[in-house]
């Protein structure tokens, strides 16, 4: 990393103290979101009596007349989340950082999340901005941002996911 690019990774480390400090909410609880935007992925942090999660979904817009489009990400961060309901059953592979291998487990379709604090994050790679406002309602997820939240409640609630080991699983070769 040569000198002009040190310098702008730490405008950007400053800049996140800067809306930190004007969100008014713990820099502890900016670590999740600061973790979905830098790495990727859902990411949750229990610190003292706070607990925080972050949970990212993406958009893509494409333009089938210009042939061209862009992913959004939207980041989703939960200070004090609740899971205020659950709907339906899916079962799918997953693996958490702390296990060697993936494993089947059982999660549900929707949930609906609500919070002390629920700011949205919103990253668009054309334009380089990360827009970010409060939400003040809870929030409903399907499909994959209903798994991540599911995954992360486990993790702040000091629980893993237990699944059955892919090694369960037989190979079966189908005939054409």
């Amino acid at each position: 990393m040569d000198d002009s690019e040190i310098r702008k990774l730490l405008r950007f480390t400053l800049s996140e103290k800067r809306v930190i400090e004007e969100l008014q909410i713990p820099p502890d609880a900016f670590i999740p979101l600061l973790f979905s935007i830098r790495y990727g992925g859902d990411w949750s942090l229990r610190k003292n009596s706070g607990r925080f999660m972050a949970v990212k979904e993406k958009v893509t817009r494409f333009d089938e007349d210009k042939m061209t489009g862009r992913t959004l990400e939207i980041v989703y961060l939960f200070l004090n989340p609740r899971v205020v309901r659950e709907e339906g059953t899916v079962y799918r592979l997953e693996k958490c950082g702390s296990k060697n291998e993936r494993e089947l487990v059982k999660r549900p379709y929707r949930v609906v999340v609500d919070g002390d604090y629920i700011l949205r994050a919103v990253l668009d790679p054309l334009d380089f901005k990360i827009k970010l406002k409060r939400l003040r309602k809870p929030l409903k997820f399907t499909g994959s941002g209903a798994y991540g939240v599911s995954h992360e409640m486990e993790h702040l609630e000091g629980r893993e996911s237990r699944g059955t080991p892919f090694w369960e699983f037989k190979y079966e070769i189908e005939d054409d």
